[in-house]
């Protein structure tokens, strides 16, 4: 049996009150809907429910069974309606799963859990990483939190926020001979290259832009991931073309010199991506509300590097 809830409100109030006219002052309707809504329980449920009399409405046996598991359910429903705002980062301890790359790893996690120590003591962190999961079916189903990075395939049913433009720079050893003088076209092809090939990444994205415009380099190693990058460049003559993020966080530790590349636009945008199922809900909110103070950069930002 399927009920209006706006009924079961007028049978508590009426329980309550025992009056018409209080109970639809009390839950604000007008007399005549209440007693609509009373008859319309009263055929429902197959029973009187009140009858009239000299000290009010009179509940049925029937009626006085029903009070306290109606009373109780409409307790339970606003209780339940009430905790959604009550998100306490200081007191959480809830788990947040988020997708990202490997970049956004390096760039989104030392900040995040710095933050997270002052402002949610208890809250942890998991991260998966976007190009091996279904993201989309992840964040529909509440396995995901969010997701950040490039993802231009979640459209209908996901929301999603800008953080920042991601540039890319070319990442190379001091000892380089390409770190002396300005990186050129012709010095930039001549020279011998590393590539992440990141499938489902914004970096994808531009290596397919390179590949269009027909720049050819002698590309004499090849990597699933970022990880290994500053590692190898550090050692070698290879240069790579990698986000800006990377690079400059891998610049000073390891010692590495950072150039623009003379390609134009190499650039995606990093958004951050919600299911509307959560878009509502207040832990997931503090989430984004938190990743947008630390990380989101003003469109017109200048390049911080030559």
């Amino acid at each position: 049996m399927k009920l209006d809830l706006n009924l079961l409100r007028a049978f508590d109030a009426l329980i309550e009150t025992r009056k018409v006219s209080s109970a639809a002052d009390r839950i604000g309707i007008t007399q005549p809907a209440l007693s609509n809504a009373l008859s319309r329980l009263r055929a429902a449920l197959g029973d009187e429910l009140f009858t009239r009399s000299p000290r009010g409405m009179q509940p049925t046996p029937y009626a006085l069974l029903l009070a306290p598991v109606i009373s109780e359910s409409l307790q339970n429903i606003e209780r339940a309606l009430e905790r959604r705002a009550q998100f306490d980062p200081q007191q959480s301890t809830r788990r947040f799963r988020i997708a990202m790359t490997d970049i956004g790893e390096i760039y989104f996690l030392p900040r995040l859990l710095k933050h997270l120590e002052q402002h949610a003591p208890n809250v942890t962190i998991a991260t998966a990483r976007n190009s091996e999961i279904d993201v989309a079916n992840e964040l529909a189903s509440g396995d995901l939190d969010l997701a950040l990075g490039w993802l231009p395939k979640l459209g209908t049913g996901f929301f999603q926020k800008r953080l920042f433009e991601q540039h890319h720079r070319c990442l190379m050893s001091a000892t380089n001979p390409l770190a002396k003088g300005a990186l050129t076209l012709p010095r930039f092809l001549l020279a011998k290259h590393a590539v992440v090939t990141s499938a489902g990444t914004g970096h994808a994205r531009v290596e397919a832009i390179m590949q269009r415009r027909g720049i050819k380099r002698f590309i004499a190693l090849e990597l699933p991931h970022f990880v290994a990058v500053p590692y190898v460049v550090r050692d070698s003559e290879l240069i790579v073309t990698v986000p800006e993020k990377l690079a400059l966080e891998a610049a000073e530790p390891f010692g590495l010199v950072v150039r623009t590349p003379p390609i134009a636009d190499l650039s995606f945008q990093v958004n951050m991506f919600w299911h509307r199922r959560v878009q509502k809900d207040d832990a997931n909110k503090w989430l984004r509300d938190t990743l947008t103070l630390l990380f989101q950069e003003t469109p017109a930002r200048a390049a911080t590097t030559g």
